[in-house]
């Protein structure tokens, strides 16, 4: 059989194993499902972290469900995941801590920061310089809150289903580290 050029591509897609989809950014190859907290979550959007045109980290937002409304992710009740993973050289601690604490702070008012305050803090002194290729991932656990693993070693967590909500503001918020970066994980890919 002799098919048109045009058509043989997507006679190849369709040729694909189902169980084997996967997204491909930068180079790096993000599930379209996982697994965490016996429950399935969705790759709901992912795309790039650019910062004075360096590209810094891949991010990808998983949800038990998809959606393209900010308050509907944030809010969203289950387990969640935010991976990022780093296409820049190295990316200090320092550098890491103050986007986290500009994010909290451009993102709730007032009185919800100084709330949470402690909590970032201690999420803070979590995190250590990142080199390109390390993953972090940010999971939110039910009845047990914020989990921070980098490389697949977790480095502790933070309790409170209002603490990961106020984290994911700092991609989801009003005033997102990269609006790009906020369009696609929210689908707009």
């Amino acid at each position: 059989m002799n098919l048109p050029f045009k058509y043989a591509g997507l006679l190849f897609l369709l040729c694909l194993p189902v169980g084997s989809q996967a997204r491909d950014i930068a180079g790096v190859s993000l599930p379209e499902q996982l697994q965490l907290a016996d429950t399935t979550l969705t790759l709901n959007g992912a795309g790039i972290r650019t910062k004075f045109f360096f590209d810094i980290y891949v991010g990808a937002l998983y949800l038990p469900e998809k959606t393209t409304d900010a308050e509907t992710a944030i809010g969203m009740p289950g387990p969640k995941r935010v991976l990022m993973h780093f296409l820049y050289k190295e990316v200090e601690k320092e550098n890491l801590t103050k986007g986290w604490k500009e994010g909290f702070e451009d993102n709730l008012g007032r009185d919800q920061f100084k709330a949470l305050a402690p909590r970032l803090e201690a999420f803070n002194r979590l995190f250590a310089t990142v080199k390109r290729g390390d993953r972090t991932t940010l999971d939110y656990l039910p009845q047990t809150g914020t989990r921070v693993s980098i490389n697949g070693e977790e480095k502790g967590r933070i309790a409170g289903e209002e603490f990961y909500a106020a984290l994911l503001r700092v991609w989801l918020g009003g005033k997102p580290a990269d609006s790009d970066l906020k369009e696609a994980m929210l689908g707009g890919d």
